[in-house]
């Protein structure tokens, strides 16, 4: 059983498609983390993209920058720095100059690259970029320590590298790494102790190793006599609310289809049989890979989680614009309104309270009544001493 509180936040990589204006749907983005930081979410983390015209946020630094002048307490994580396409000192550099930006807001989250489309334009060979995210991290954290960093590898060659700031956030900012299927992402985070960004949480392949991959993390973790914190656990997964199932499916037609038809181009496994279904709105609630339905149907979901993972300390709406602005808005406005709190148990002694009243509400009414009764007795008593009195001076005054 875990003893924190479940935290909340979205994993925005973003999913724009191609019908809308990209200035408008970037600026929607930042007033989204507006949106959620007025709500109380804890976290929102921003991914990096080159290709393929969906994921239109190539910085999640720059964008970072600008939602933390638009919000006071959430924060941001880069979700992911895609490591193998930047020098490690200058990734190191962004970050720790992020975290004096926003006074320690900034979280660090690693990953080799999601879309091979990038790769392939940066000259990066596909098979070597969980390698060089390896490498590159290891070298980003020393320079988070203060370490001067020389290392020559066949992608970079570092020569009495430093960090010419040391982090606002000591020791450094929080870093996660991204884990999908294989155990690569468990692997890090146990070596280096570092939090886990489950991205496919809620598919049927990454569901099925979020137990392990976590166990792989723990184990390696024990080598170097460690034990890995669950609250950094962070499960990824797509939700969308409304006041009922039928309203929720009806607001997704708006873009469900757009963003099923992006995925099946290049990760087919991503959206199961979604994609071949005449109902993928349908297909994707029975798989379990998506909520839409009800603040009752996201709470059944968080709980599948947790008896598969073991327990976990975040979890994070995949943002996927399936629904239009506004009803995208309510759907995160109806998790902060009734799971939040029934996740967490904040309205734990509201219902005792109301409960013991209802249990006692005989004897308390009777109270109440005999309460007022006596009002009315004293009430009469005192009037009719008064009159007596009147009747007592007239008589007096008569002889």
């Amino acid at each position: 059983m875990t003893t924190f509180d479940l935290r909340n936040g979205i994993f925005l990589a973003p999913f724009h498609p191609l019908d809308v204006d990209p200035t408008e749907a970037i600026h929607r983005d930042l007033e989204l983390i507006a949106h959620l930081d007025r709500l109380g979410y804890e976290e929102a983390w921003i991914g990096e993209h080159h290709s393929a015209g969906f994921e239109i946020i190539s910085s999640p630094e720059l964008f970072i920058a600008a939602a933390a002048e638009r919000s006071k307490r959430i924060k941001l994580g880069t979700g992911v720095v895609s490591l193998p396409y930047h020098n490690p000192l200058t990734a190191a550099n962004r970050i720790i100059q992020l975290d004096h930006m926003t006074r320690g807001r900034v979280m660090f989250g690693a990953g080799p690259g999601l879309l091979p489309s990038d790769a392939f334009m940066l000259g990066i060979p596909v098979s070597k970029q969980r390698e060089r995210m390896a490498e590159s991290l290891d070298v980003i954290l020393r320079l988070f320590r203060g370490e001067v960093v020389s290392e020559k590898t066949e992608w970079y060659d570092l020569q009495n590298a430093r960090a010419h700031l040391l982090p606002y956030t000591k020791p450094h900012p929080e870093v996660c790494v991204a884990s999908t299927i294989t155990p690569s992402g468990g692997r890090l985070a146990g070596k280096y102790n570092l939090g886990m960004l489950c991205v496919a949480a809620t598919t049927t392949e990454g569901y099925d190793v979020l137990g392990s991959n976590w166990q792989i993390a723990c184990q390696i973790a024990a080598e170097r006599g460690a034990t890995m914190d669950r609250s950094r656990l962070r499960l990824v997964g797509p939700i969308h609310l409304a006041e009922t199932r039928e309203r929720a499916m009806e607001n997704v037609k708006y873009g469900l289809q757009k963003w099923i038809d992006y995925f099946s181009m290049f990760n087919p496994a991503a959206v199961g049989d979604a994609y071949r279904s005449d109902d993928p709105a349908t297909a994707l609630v029975k798989s379990g890979q998506a909520v839409i339905g009800t603040p009752d149907d996201a709470i059944q979901q968080i709980s599948r989680l947790q008896k598969q993972s073991g327990g976990f300390g975040c979890f994070l709406q995949l943002a996927h614009n399936w629904a239009n602005w506004e009803n995208t808005q309510k759907s995160y406005e109806l998790w902060a309104r009734h799971v939040t709190p029934h996740l967490r148990g904040a309205n734990a002694n509201r219902e005792a309270s109301i409960a013991w009243t209802q249990d006692n509400i005989g004897e308390f009414m009777g109270a109440a009544i005999n309460a007022a009764q006596q009002m009315f007795m004293k009430h009469a008593e005192e009037q009719a001493a008064k009159e007596a009195a009147q009747q007592d001076k007239v008589a007096a005054a008569g002889k």
